[in-house]
């Protein structure tokens, strides 16, 4: 059987391309099809013997870099592309590539990273920081998303089988497509990561510096504890803006490789996150070196940390509850175990996620395309 692959764009390598390079992994004569690429991306996530065929945007001016601001094209461009002569068909989706057009001969499953988020979800986040909250532009910046809404509902109908990177985001599937899906957690490369037990005295944090992510709201509360170091690697738009609020028990390293990464975090006496994800990569890799994790209590991070055993939660993205959290970790701190810890995050390693989604295939959708 013929198989297609699709992904929004390849243009940088986060979590869903991470996932989709594991997808076509088991699929090596898979086609590829994507709105837009970056020849370096492509070869760094190993993809360059697929033929790939990318959408009429790749042409378009600055669309390699600038790809987002044709956000009204996207359902165009994911519609144009022609299927016709692939038997299944297996979208890696965080906006649009579940749209793609499918025919009753084929069977058609989405690995759904989440619903379009500044569609539904953050809609009023992303118009308030974007400045698209009043005038002519913000206007048409509505008019535009709910435009993706509507297309957005109809596009789900094209999907067969939804596969949901956690329960948190199948609830989302259920709340805004009304469809049930099946749980797979994305690939977390635990191997890559080393069990260290002997903890410096610092708190650890890493991320791109963009506003959903709260770096900054993780180096004010650290302003408001002096005798607590926090060490934080990331770069982004707001990197500026922060460093002008770090105090001098803060280190921002801004980027920095994976090897400095790893080590930082391995030496963390603990990982602090404050966003809101819809899995969260970065709190497992945290774990899987024997690190405990400060986490706001919501999203994806609730199936991955277990309270009082591999790390503790605070309430609100707030400065004072993670002044609190980290107050509360120390008062238990000698009680976690870091052997345990890192044992929980093998359960999430790229070997898991390759035998769970491959039988998913083989077992559930094969056989009843084969009936």
């Amino acid at each position: 059987m013929r198989v297609a692959l699709v992904h929004e764009w390849l243009t940088i390598i986060g979590g869903s391309e991470n996932v989709f390079k594991e997808i076509t992994s088991l699929f090596p004569e898979a086609d590829i099809f994507t709105l837009v690429a970056q020849p370096e991306t492509v070869t760094k996530l190993g993809l360059q013997n697929h033929k790939l065929t990318t959408s009429f945007i790749q042409s378009l001016p600055f669309a390699k870099t600038k790809y987002r601001s044709y956000l009204p094209l996207f359902p165009l461009a994911i519609e144009s592309f022609d299927l016709s002569q692939y038997d299944l068909i297996i979208s890696s989706s965080h906006a649009v590539a579940k749209g793609v057009l499918v025919t009753s001969n084929q069977v058609h499953v989405c690995y759904c990273h989440s619903p379009m988020r500044y569609a539904w979800d953050l809609y009023h986040q992303y118009l308030t920081e974007s400045n698209l909250n009043k005038g002519i532009k913000g206007m048409i910046a509505k008019l535009v998303l709910h435009k993706m809404r509507t297309w957005d509902i109809i596009s789900a109908n094209r999907v067969d089988y939804f596969i949901a990177n956690s329960n948190y985001i199948a609830k989302r599937i259920k709340k805004v497509y009304r469809r049930e899906s099946k749980v797979i957690y994305p690939n977390v490369a635990t191997e890559n990561f080393t069990l260290v037990t002997g903890k410096d005295d610092y708190y650890f944090t890493c991320s791109r510096f963009v506003p959903y992510k709260k770096i900054s709201l993780i180096v004010q509360a650290f302003a408001q504890m002096p005798d607590k170091k926090l060490i934080v690697i990331g770069d982004g738009p707001e990197f500026e803006k922060t460093l002008k609020m770090a105090t001098p028990n803060t280190v921002l390293l801004g980027y920095r490789p994976f090897e400095d990464l790893k080590e930082y975090m391995s030496k963390a006496k603990a990982f602090v996150f404050a966003a809101e994800e819809d899995f969260g990569i970065l709190p497992v890799e945290a774990q899987a070196c024997g690190t405990p994790v400060i986490a706001y209590r919501k999203g994806g991070v609730l199936e991955t940390v277990i309270e009082y055993k591999t790390g503790v939660y605070f309430n609100e993205q707030s400065i004072q509850s993670i002044v609190n959290a980290v107050n509360e970790f120390e008062k238990t701190e000698s009680n976690f175990d870091y052997k345990l810890i890192a044992e929980h995050a093998n359960q999430y390693s790229t070997g898991r996620f390759r035998q769970q989604f491959y039988d998913f295939i083989k077992n559930d959708v094969l056989t009843s395309f084969t009936t």
